[in-house]
């Protein structure tokens, strides 16, 4: 905090905490999160179980309290195979499973009532991709109107709450490189404030700017992407 945020007031910064004793953690969250540089609590996607669980509340409860955003962010807990059919044998199966534990972990929040017993939280999804979004929506949606009796206190469908409490990192651009398919995407999510511009950069496979922005976007959505949509999420 005193080398960089005190020195560089552009700098904004997450809260690294320990989720498996959430208690601890949001102690962490209260000693710092009062300070203007820090704009998020970063968690690992992969968890000892999906974040909705009540044991992980005092957390929200924290960052709540502090208008922070939660960032869950790829990798984390190796006790847990990123599939559901087990562990795979290379890091290849493991990096292309992880956006089905970001898919789990949306979905857990919703149906847990995180939304609706924090009617103030946020949550970021980076490193996550984001393409598959528009499928997953639509079937999570088209599920939970048949089984609406599970989950009373949610007040809105799934796709509702992702788009009024969730962002995603514009990186891994995981689409077609055709203008017109990726034009579709974006159209498909259903808002053009959803996705935030990122690169991955030092990753070695990080894009380069030029590469990490999508083609054939308007420069409204562009403006959105490159600096709008995550200074109202962040509240900058």
């Amino acid at each position: 905090m005193n080398e960089w945020l005190e020195k560089e007031s552009r700098l904004r910064a997450s809260i690294v905490v320990y989720p498996r004793v959430p208690e601890l953690a949001a102690k962490e969250i209260e000693r710092v999160g009062g300070h203007p540089g820090f704009v998020q609590v970063y968690l690992p996607v992969q968890s000892e179980a999906p974040y909705g669980s009540r044991r992980y509340w005092p957390i929200f409860e924290a960052a709540q309290k502090h208008d922070l955003v939660v960032s869950l962010q790829f990798g984390g807990s190796p006790g847990n195979p990123p599939t559901g059919a087990g562990w795979p044998s290379y890091y290849l199966e493991d990096y292309a499973a992880q956006a089905q534990i970001f898919q789990t972990q949306l979905l857990n929040l919703v149906v847990e009532g995180v939304f609706d017993q924090f009617p103030k939280m946020r949550i970021a999804f980076v490193e996550s991709g984001w393409t598959w979004l528009p499928s997953y929506l639509w079937r999570i949606d088209k599920d939970w109107k048949g089984l609406r009796r599970e989950t009373p206190w949610n007040k809105m469908m799934p796709s509702e709450y992702v788009r009024e409490r969730m962002k995603f990192s514009l990186q891994p651009l995981d689409a077609s490189p055709d203008p017109r398919h990726m034009q579709m995407l974006v159209d498909q999510l259903g808002s053009d404030e959803l996705l935030m511009f990122s690169t991955d950069y030092p990753h070695w496979q990080f894009d380069t700017p030029e590469e990490a922005m999508p083609a054939g976007l308007s420069e409204t959505q562009r403006r959105k992407i490159l600096s709008e949509n995550a200074r109202d999420f962040y509240r900058l």
